[in-house]
């Protein structure tokens, strides 16, 4: 089963990332773990990377789609993963879909089965993001640097222009599947199951 997880801060996604792998026996893969794990083994496509970083500039599309295609090739991707926070761009949507076609002409029958997206209301997120600084504040405690308003809308700004065009991207395939992402924890966990289960081999 292979899995793309898509949704804007504050959706959730580490939460349900974690439930999916549980639930489904798959690696969850982190483009940023990725890159690290690339990075500290010295692979050919990680030195690339660390020479790129070590120059402050950000790492190219091309050498985050190598790393991950030489992620996926690892023996415990074999039964498929959850790819998170990789495609992020439709540039990249575009070289995932040309690793599977690799894949597949390999016979290795590897296809991209759904593109979860757990689907907010952008004003309820800030709305609660104020309530709980004001509540670490009447704590006495620091509000953690996540909670920062303006650096939260910001990721919401940059999520909104280079990957939500995603969603239309994936329902012209079929891949689509839309997940209500403001009820509680274990009902959003249920609706993603429910999408899941057909895919289960």
């Amino acid at each position: 089963m292979i899995i793309i997880l898509l949704g804007p801060p504050g959706a959730g996604k580490g939460t349900q990332a974690a439930h999916i792998v549980e639930k489904y026996g798959i690696p969850q893969l982190s483009t940023g773990d990725i890159l690290r794990a690339a990075v500290a083994e010295q692979t050919p496509v990680g030195i690339k990377a660390k020479e790129v970083m070590d120059l402050g500039d950000l790492v190219s599309d091309d050498i985050v789609a190598a790393i991950v295609e030489e992620r996926i090739d690892a023996e415990d991707c074999a039964g498929g993963f959850l790819l998170d926070g990789f495609p992020r761009t439709l540039a990249q949507a575009e070289m995932l879909d040309t690793m599977l076609l690799d894949d597949l002409m390999e016979k290795q029958e590897r296809n991209l089965d759904a593109v979860i997206e757990l689907r907010v209301d952008a004003d309820l997120l800030i709305e609660r993001l104020r309530t709980r600084v004001k509540e670490t504040v009447a704590r006495g405690e620091e509000p953690r640097k996540d909670d920062d308003e303006e650096t939260f809308k910001y990721r919401l700004k940059v999520y909104q222009d280079q990957t939500a065009p995603l969603i239309p991207y994936y329902e012209k395939q079929g891949k689509l599947k839309v997940v209500d992402g403001m009820g509680a924890v274990d009902a959003v966990s249920a609706e993603i199951d429910a999408k899941l289960d057909q895919f289960r081999r």
